[in-house]
């Protein structure tokens, strides 16, 4: 799907700074070719807000918790 928003690499996203993601526009990070996350990057609290909602309803349909991604790994 063609996104109307700039694509990084996971490289290039873990290369920036925290200043510098600051200042970096929201983009859609990918790896080899597979997308993996969309990086919003709220200007303002209206932004900040909208995208804290749209998380909850995100995280309320699947995803896990960092805790249960390690308990995984270690088990």
């Amino acid at each position: 799907m063609a996104s109307l928003i700039p694509e990084l690499t996971i490289t290039e996203f873990k290369s920036l700074k925290a200043y510098e993601l600051r200042e970096l526009k929201s983009c859609e990070v990918y790896s080899d070719g597979e997308y993996l996350f969309t990086f919003i990057n709220a200007q303002n609290d209206f932004q900040r807000a909208k995208a804290e909602y749209m998380g909850q309803m995100n995280n309320a349909v699947g995803g896990k918790s960092i805790e249960q991604i390690k308990e995984a790994v270690f088990a």
